[in-house]
């Protein structure tokens, strides 16, 4: 009797589920920003500062953007009502979207505005900030705001939801059918 032997693994197969975790790890790193923001676990966020304690979850990054073209726009925006609503359901339906591997497209057009949002408010082509003391930026161009960018893109491009994800079961809805966008 020979051996039965399940099929070798294609560097397509590996491809795939690669950006499954890749997807799934971006996406808890989405989750993590919303749930540390809304109940300040202690990392980036005090209990006393969290969303759910009436602390805002903008007000302290974007109050204290002292660089670059915009830095009076966000300034204002810190701690508006809508602008705190915005990053906390951007923050919380993007990770839930990934780590689900269902709207991608949708997700990854949020993420990436939120992201070059948060670019520009930390404008890293600048060396100085306003009050002329270095802003350490470590490359004008492709900061991590970026990186994440591409990666949404990516994700969303390569259907990378089908692996690990309800992407198949998703697609099939009449609703997404009928918007394709919505995939």
């Amino acid at each position: 009797m020979s051996a039965v032997h399940s099929p070798a693994r294609t560097h397509t197969d590996v491809g795939a589920m690669s950006l499954a975790v890749l997807r799934i790890a971006t996406g808890l790193l989405f989750l993590w920003a919303f749930f540390d923001k809304a109940f300040g676990l202690g990392y980036a966020t005090q209990d006393k500062n969290a969303w759910f304690s009436g602390g805002s979850p903008t007000k302290g990054f974007l109050g204290r953007v002292d660089v670059g073209p915009f830095q009076s726009m966000f300034r204002d925006w810190a701690g508006a009502w809508w602008a705190d609503m915005l990053f906390m359901v951007g923050l919380l339906a993007i990770g839930v979207a990934l780590v689900l591997g269902i709207g991608l497209r949708v997700a990854a057009a949020a993420g990436t505005l939120m992201m070059l949002l948060m670019w520009a408010a930390e404008w890293p082509p600048a060396q100085h900030n306003s009050a002329g003391e270095a802003t350490m930026s470590t490359n004008p161009v492709i900061d991590y705001h970026v990186v994440y960018a591409i990666v949404l893109i990516v994700l969303a491009a390569t259907a990378s939801g089908a692996v690990w994800g309800l992407a198949r079961w998703w697609d099939t809805l009449p609703f997404v059918k009928s918007n394709a966008w919505l995939r």
